[in-house]
């Protein structure tokens, strides 16, 4: 008799576990779980974001530091507000740069600075001192090397230069040239 009674208990759980289904989809509840994510939408993010990159003797590289950072899991892309990055070397006061937004590629080997772009290097023994306003800067980290399309200006007082396109290379050798409409004011002593 009581084996009997034991398998009318797995019936009971059988019939039981049919109906709770059957009811899960008359009602439609099973369907609650499956929200639709949108597509782009971003899988983790920070405040307050800072990034280092380290040369091969272990000395600092590179800095990048965001008001706030936001990653998307559909292109990998980090988006940033007001970024700043550093680019250091080791004989002349570091290169900062500053935008309104950024985009850094999945790879990080693409850093596009949108809106306002300023360019800082400070003076030092031997090194006079370096503004460059522009907008749109295309910063390849890795190569410590930008590029733009975009008017820009360079200020190293007394003197100021403007043009439109300009390539800048931030390691030895330093190389800065504007491409075309270049136009300057030279005070020589």
């Amino acid at each position: 008799m009581t084996r009997l009674n034991g398998n009318y208990s797995y019936l009971y759980l059988i019939i039981i576990a049919v109906m709770s289904w059957w009811l899960i989809k008359l009602t439609g509840s099973d369907e609650l779980g499956r929200i639709a994510v949108p597509v782009h939408s971003p899988d983790y993010f920070s405040k307050g974001y800072t990034k280092w990159e380290m040369s091969e003797l272990g000395r600092p590289k590179s800095k990048l530091i965001a008001d706030e950072m936001i990653h998307y899991s559909d292109d990998g892309t980090t988006h940033m507000v007001n970024p700043l990055m550093s680019f250091y070397n080791e004989e002349t006061p570091p290169w900062i740069i500053k935008s309104e937004t950024g985009v850094l590629s999945a790879d990080g080997k693409d850093l596009l600075l949108n809106g306002k772009v300023y360019v800082d290097r400070p003076a030092a023994e031997g090194v006079r001192a370096l503004k460059i306003h522009t907008f749109n800067l295309k910063v390849k980290p890795e190569i410590s090397y930008a590029e733009t399309d975009a008017w820009a200006e360079l200020i190293s007082l007394p003197n100021w230069t403007t043009g439109v396109g300009m390539k800048l290379t931030f390691a030895k050798p330093i190389h800065l040239e504007l491409l075309s409409n270049v136009k300057g004011n030279y005070e020589t002593k």
